[in-house]
């Protein structure tokens, strides 16, 4: 099954979010309508960044690597590998 990895940023809290999931879409509105307790007080999020990965295993890999750079360097990884 198809994985996505999305970094999300709260322009209100200058914080970002790193996930995965496997409906972009709904998660980012989960997010964004305070289901999600972890990220509520956060809200509005932005999509800032979103990649594909086969399965959940590589998903969770690459969340676990993104969650670990500090915010400067999720700031330069997202100027670099953004598509926008």
């Amino acid at each position: 099954m198809v994985c996505y990895v999305y970094i999300l940023y709260s322009e209100q809290h200058d914080m970002y979010y790193v996930g995965a999931t496997n409906d972009l879409e709904d998660r980012l509105r989960r997010h964004n309508s305070g289901i999600e307790n972890h990220t509520s007080k956060y809200r509005p999020w932005k999509m800032l960044w979103f990649t594909e990965k086969p399965n959940k295993s590589e998903a969770f890999q690459l969340e676990k690597k993104l969650k670990n750079l500090s915010k400067v360097r999720k700031q330069k990884f997202i100027e670099k590998y953004s598509t926008e």
